[in-house]
């Protein structure tokens, strides 16, 4: 009986993988990856020169059964997103899902997620908070952040570029113009930044420049 081994990548720094996260991925014979190309950088990287398959939320419905009986069979696979920890908003979820109901053992390795070090630099309350993820673009938004608006804990959301002022705005407009929050982005990164203030405030200073990179909204709970 083989084993699925999650393997959390570095968000930025390449610096910030584990020792253990290298020893797997040189140990496992197949390696699922979210975009074969991102990867081959990062395996390159640290001469790892195993055989990699591309499992990406496009192909995974259709993959995972297939996927775990070959670690029935015996072959322990690793999966890897393009950056942080894979079922975080990323694809992984239906394949230990498939594991677990093929009897096949999982084990999840500790190490990058953009999750934890955006709630912890926001200096918001961070004994209790809830992960959102990204919002529904469209169907199912305003219906979600109403729902959120009587939310007492800590939320933490994903958000790109394109979206960042608006769900500030939209945040103003459902939670109150007064509500605290802060912004991190391009974490690890050479440009790392975290802006701290009401969420009126953050979109005002969004709005003045040009936003790359991956984001982390962090909101204040209901008081």
């Amino acid at each position: 009986m083989g084993k699925l081994y999650i393997v959390p990548t570095p968000i930025g720094n390449l610096d910030d993988i584990t020792l253990r996260a290298i020893k797997v991925l040189k140990e496992v014979d197949l390696i699922l990856a979210e975009d074969t190309r991102t990867s081959s950088k990062l395996l390159h990287h640290f001469e790892i020169q195993k055989k990699v398959f591309s499992h990406h939320k496009f192909n995974e419905h259709k993959t995972v059964e297939s996927l775990a009986q070959r670690m029935a069979s015996g072959e322990n696979l690793a999966l890897i997103s393009d950056a942080g920890t894979p079922a975080i908003s990323d694809p992984g979820y239906l394949l230990v899902k498939a594991c677990i109901e093929n009897d096949v053992e999982v084990e999840c390795l500790p190490g990058a997620t953009a999750l934890i070090p955006a709630l912890v630099n926001s200096g918001l309350p961070n004994d209790r908070f809830c992960f959102e993820g990204f919002l529904p673009p469209k169907k199912g938004r305003q219906k979600k952040l109403k729902q959120l608006a009587e939310e007492e804990r800590t939320m933490v959301f994903y958000e790109s570029p394109y979206r960042l002022v608006k769900s500030l705005e939209q945040f103003a407009e459902f939670f109150g113009a007064d509500r605290m929050a802060s912004v991190s982005r391009e974490l690890t990164k050479l440009y790392e930044e975290t802006k701290r203030g009401t969420v009126v405030e953050l979109a005002n200073y969004f709005k003045a420049k040009t936003v790359k990179g991956e984001i982390v909204i962090v909101v204040e709970g209901k008081k």
